[in-house]
Formats: structure tokens, C-alpha cells, sequence
């Protein structure tokens, strides 16, 4: 019976899952963890491994709510979203502008300077950069510095050098694979993450991969990246980074939830590095460990997400951002 009360209250819902984007297999996973999640909740789940020349099932008039577990290009850049938008659908996170602004991590920058978020500095590199011109704009800049995809996710194309040669030879292999890309000055210090839900920052994480940094071999294949709780001390600290995660994910309007990378440098300053607006949803992924610490289990991560959707339907005001819950 509780089951039968929790469908009807949470309706169809379709999980968009795969995409086009380097992260597809791991899009993949995260959708089957949320539909797993779901359907434990008693709600009626379909999945779709949806790209741009398969929307099937946006059409599909008895879904109520689309979850979009999509990483990566298409499904987490805003252009799934818009077109979501354009078609008056109900659908988990962020808006399209939102998307784009988290996605594209130099637009994610200015907003946070904007915002008075301190963040790492950082210089933009275009393919018409010659190696020469880059290697003097970063003579000085930095001791080390990591070169980064203006536009990807979960750490894909990241490097880590030290020398300002090495970073302009890195950055226009870069952007001979990705497109336009960002050297950043690299700051050393601890690796943490904080999520987002519904409008409360959720439990500090701090990440401890057993490489020089949080790729994307230490996020989801090495088992031996440790991730850990309470490792701050100071109380106004772990508020503080908190605080600056809710600043974050309200300087680029985000919704629902999103998870806040920063770096916690040795002299105690925290700089806020991006926002990731749809994070993972695998055995090792960040929020919902984050959640599971804060008492909320997979499956009513998923159902508050979707329910946060569906606040949206029942005010008619599509693309607002909800209540905190």
C-alpha cells in the first residue's frame, strides 16, 4: 500500500541516462543507480538512453517527470534543458542558462569573482593563442599550474605541470582535442567537495586520491581514493565553506542540486573551483555520500530531487527555484 501511495504521488518518471559526451558509461551507471532508487521508493520508472537524434520519449504524453542523469556534453551543457524547456516538460535541475554557466568553467569564474567568491586565478586560451604568447602571458604566474578543458567534466583532459612551457605545449594539445581550454593557477591544498540539495549544503567531503589529483581514473576506478568526513576541526570553518558552496550554486542560479569543488589551500583559504550541476549518481559518487551522512539514503535523495521537480508543476512556475526542503 505504501508503495502504491509513494507511484502515485511521484507519477511516471523517465531517468535520461547516457548521451553523447565522454562520460557516457559512467552517465549510464548514475542512471540505473537513480532508477534502482526510484523504483525501491515505489515510484514507476522508465529508462532512455537519450542523444539528440533519439528524443523519443520526450514525447511521451504519461511521463510526468524527466530525472536527467546525463554528464557531459549535450545533456549537461543546457541544450537538453532548453530543449525541455521548449517543449513545457517537468525535469530534474538545473535551467539551461544555469547549465551552460556551470558547464563553461571560465563563465562559472566570472560569476564567482562577480559574486565575491574567491577562485583560483585563471588564463584563457583560445586556438588562436600561439605556444610563444602563452608561454610569456605565464612566466610568473604560477609555480605549477593545471591545464584544463574550458568545457568538460569529471576532471577529462585535466593536467598538472610546472613550468610555463610545459603548460602552453599542454594547452594547445588541449585544444586540439577539446576546443578552447584555461590555465589555472594551481593551488595546493586539500581537495574537497560540497553538495548541494534543495537549498542546505550538505556534509563537507574531503578527497584523497592516491594519484597527484582527482582524475578520472581516482574518481570512478581506483578503489583506493579515499573520501572523507569531519577532517576539519574548526567548527566556523566547515560553515564557512558551506556557506561559500550555497554562494556558488546561487551566483549561476543552479536548482534542485549540484556539488561545489573547492580547494582548501595550506594558509586556511578556501577557492571555490566549479560547479558541477548534475554530479554523478555511482557507488562512487560524492553526493550521495554526502547525503547518506546527512541521513538521507539513495532512494529519498532521488524521490526529494523529483519532488522538487514536481514543486515546479504544482506553482506553475517552470524554471523557478524551489523551496529549500
Amino acid at each position: 500500500m505504501e508503495n502504491q501511495n509513494m507511484r502515485a504521488h511521484l507519477g511516471r518518471i523517465a531517468v535520461l541516462m547516457g548521451g553523447i559526451g565522454e562520460e557516457r558509461n559512467i552517465s549510464l551507471q548514475s542512471g540505473e543507480s537513480v532508477a534502482d532508487a526510484l523504483k525501491e521508493a515505489g515510484a514507476e520508472v522508465v529508462c532512455s538512453d537519450i542523444r539528440p537524434t533519439e528524443m523519443g520519449i520526450l514525447e511521451d504524453a504519461s511521463i510526468d517527470v524527466f530525472f536527467v542523469a546525463l554528464h557531459g556534453r549535450f545533456g549537461e551543457d543546457g541544450q537538453l534543458q532548453e530543449i525541455m524547456e521548449d517543449k513545457g516538460l517537468i525535469y530534474t535541475g538545473s535551467g539551461p542558462e544555469a547549465s551552460r554557466l556551470a558547464f563553461d568553467k571560465m563563465a562559472g569564474k566570472e560569476l564567482f569573482v562577480d559574486a565575491g567568491i574567491l577562485t583560483p586565478e585563471v588564463i584563457a586560451v583560445n586556438p588562436k593563442t600561439s605556444a610563444a604568447e602563452l608561454e610569456k602571458k605565464l612566466a610568473g604566474f604560477s609555480e605549477k599550474y593545471v591545464v584544463k578543458p574550458t568545457r568538460q567534466g569529471s576532471s577529462v583532459g585535466i593536467k598538472i605541470v610546472d613550468s610555463p612551457r610545459a603548460a602552453a605545449k599542454a594547452a594547445k594539445e588541449c585544444i586540439e582535442e577539446f576546443g578552447d581550454c584555461m590555465v589555472e593557477r594551481f593551488i595546493a591544498g586539500k581537495e574537497l567537495t560540497v553538495g548541494v540539495l534543495c537549498g542546505e549544503a550538505l556534509p563537507i567531503i574531503e578527497i584523497r586520491p592516491r594519484s597527484n589529483f582527482y582524475d578520472y581514473y581516482a574518481k570512478y576506478i581506483d578503489n583506493g581514493t579515499e573520501y572523507l568526513f569531519d577532517t576539519i576541526s574548526d567548527s566556523r570553518l566547515v560553515a564557512q565553506i558551506q556557506k561559500e558552496a550555497l554562494k556558488c550554486f546561487e551566483a549561476l542560479g543552479c536548482r534542485d542540486f549540484a556539488r561545489v569543488d573547492f580547494i582548501l589551500s595550506e594558509n586556511g583559504k578556501c577557492y571555490a573551483l566549479e560547479v558541477n550541476n548534475i554530479p554523478g549518481f555511482t557507488s562512487h559518487s560524492l553526493l550521495p555520500k554526502a547525503a547518506a551522512k546527512a541521513g538521507t539514503g539513495m532512494s529519498r535523495l532521488c524521490t526529494k530531487i523529483v519532488e522538487a521537480a514536481m514543486a515546479r508543476k504544482s506553482d506553475k512556475t517552470v524554471g523557478s527555484r524551489p523551496p529549500a526542503i
